[in-house]
């Protein structure tokens, strides 16, 4: 029986969100060189979404001369986006936010409810989606905690491997 969410090999949700100071962000519209990476976070409550994001703040220039282009989405309101943008040193890294509940369940993301009060009512979990740029999914890195991502030294290391020697996509078989 197949999963109703999307795996590797599949064409791509859709993904279209408004982006803080900058163009709205549509991954059916995008145009990477060789591939784009939406990094979904939790939102502006999470010290390990801010970690990683100023952290791809610092390394996007890397990713963007490998042909990958990075994205930065979440389910937060456009208040708490503008939270982010004053509260984290992400400087100009695009700030994708309004991702429908909806759709991040037809990403397969993980959903959680509020537990703290700094948390808003619902989230998507944080996950990482490596696409092609004909919109095919390559590879999809969700979770279900905040704990124990991917380092970006280990995506980008990765990445090269799999753009250098054109790497077959792996998991088409999931059900």
């Amino acid at each position: 029986m197949r999963h109703s969410t999307p795996i590797p090999g599949d064409k791509a949700p859709k993904l279209a969100v408004e982006v803080l100071g900058g163009p709205a962000l549509d991954l059916a519209a995008t145009t990477p060189e060789k591939m784009s990476v939406i990094f979904f976070y939790r939102g502006v409550h999470c010290p390990i979404c801010k970690t990683q994001l100023e952290e791809l703040n610092d390394r996007r220039a890397e990713f963007e001369a490998m042909g990958v282009s990075v994205h930065a989405v979440s389910m937060d309101s456009k208040q708490r986006a503008e939270r982010q943008k004053q509260e984290w040193t992400i400087g100009d890294l695009p700030i994708g936010y309004g991702f429908s509940e909806e759709s991040a369940r037809e990403w397969g993301l993980f959903i959680s409810g509020q537990e703290k009060d700094s948390e808003p009512a619902r989230f998507a979990e944080p996950g990482i989606a490596m696409i092609y740029p004909d919109g095919t999914i390559y590879a999809l890195h969700f979770q279900s905690i905040p704990f124990a991502r991917p380092t970006l030294e280990g995506l980008k290391k990765g990445l090269g491997f799999i753009l250098e020697n054109d790497y077959p996509i792996r998991g088409k078989l999931a059900a």
